[in-house]
């Protein structure tokens, strides 16, 4: 069947520890492991293939054992992948700490996902979709041709720009229909923009500053980045949308915290799962997402805690 939703972005094989406290330099701690599929893209497309939403991922990996692994992970989901092997590169990997609180701190080695290229992407399912989704721990330059064939075509073009790199161009944003980042790499944004417009350093835009912000104040600064939808994820408190229309903010919902690792994911696969379900209408899409990111928090993991669409309608009929 044609793919709704496209995911071309990222998969690494997470390697996570959990502790009581992250350790400090040079303090060792002790704690429990526990190693599965994960990386952007890939917990992005079992979000939206596990929210209900046809679902390819695209991405590349090693010819190795994580690589084995992730493809019989995808098959076990029945969610349809193409992978582009990379026999030169190892399949990516994430280190990732969690503590107590569920808090996490992660470090990605790319390997095979920064080899991904753009004719490793299938051009006629790309053109059939409706919503392609891409991130940052592939190929820039692939991304930015994913993006503007997609657009060209007049599939809707989700971009998260996680993790903010060094080598981000602006430029990309003109093929962006909606852009979704966190706080930091809002932030981040700000900064690249100001830098480049002024042309000179400028004093940094912070977390704390944006979080200062008035809806409407924020939304001002939405769009500047000259993108139709910008909706920036703001943890704990929640969802910001800025459309040209107006801005709106979407409550996050309480829930007993577990692991946050993958919250962020969630949200834009369930966001993109949202946009198949509620054609045209963006805020009942990132309300959709929001519910995703809710559930993802209360259990353990990355891929492995992405809602089903059973999960999600139990908790939306209960909220």
């Amino acid at each position: 069947m044609v793919p709704q939703v496209i995911v071309v972005g990222s998969f690494v094989q997470d390697l996570t520890w959990r502790c009581a406290e992250f350790p400090r330099s040079g303090e060792t701690v002790i704690g429990t492991f526990v190693t599965g599929p994960g990386g952007k893209g890939s917990n992005q497309a079992i979000a939206a293939g596990r929210a209900g939403a046809r679902t390819l991922f695209v991405g590349a990996v090693g010819c190795d054992a994580f690589a084995r692994s992730a493809k019989k992970f995808y098959e076990a989901e029945g969610i349809a992948a193409h992978f582009a092997e990379k026999p030169t590169h190892a399949t990516g990997t994430a280190a990732i700490l969690v503590n107590a609180a569920g808090q996490n701190e992660i470090i990605v080695a790319l390997g095979a996902n920064a080899a991904l290229q753009p004719a490793d992407v299938p051009a006629a399912a790309l053109r059939g979709a409706q919503v392609v989704v891409t991130q940052h721990e592939t190929d820039l330059r692939t991304v930015a041709t994913v993006l503007k064939t997609a657009r060209r075509t007049g599939v809707i073009t989700v971009h998260n720009p996680a993790p903010m790199r060094a080598d981000f161009a602006p430029a990309l944003l003109r093929h962006v229909d909606v852009l979704i980042p966190n706080e930091t790499e809002f932030a981040a944004l700000i900064n690249l923009l100001a830098a480049r417009d002024a042309g000179a350093k400028l004093k940094p835009f912070t977390v704390a500053a944006l979080h200062a912000l008035s809806n409407d104040t924020l939304h001002t600064l939405c769009r500047t980045l000259g993108v139709p939808t910008v909706i920036v994820t703001l943890g704990a408190k929640g969802i910001f949308v800025s459309q040209a229309s107006g801005p709106a903010f979407i409550t996050a919902h309480k829930v007993k915290v577990v692991d946050t690792t993958g919250a962020g994911d969630a949200f834009c696969g369930g966001f993109a799962a949202g946009l198949v379900e509620f054609p045209g209408d963006l805020l009942a899409a990132a309300r959709f997402g929001n519910a995703v990111a809710a559930l993802s928090v209360t259990k353990f993991g990355t891929a492995p805690s992405m809602p089903t669409r059973l999960e999600i309608a139990a908790f939306l009929g209960k909220s």
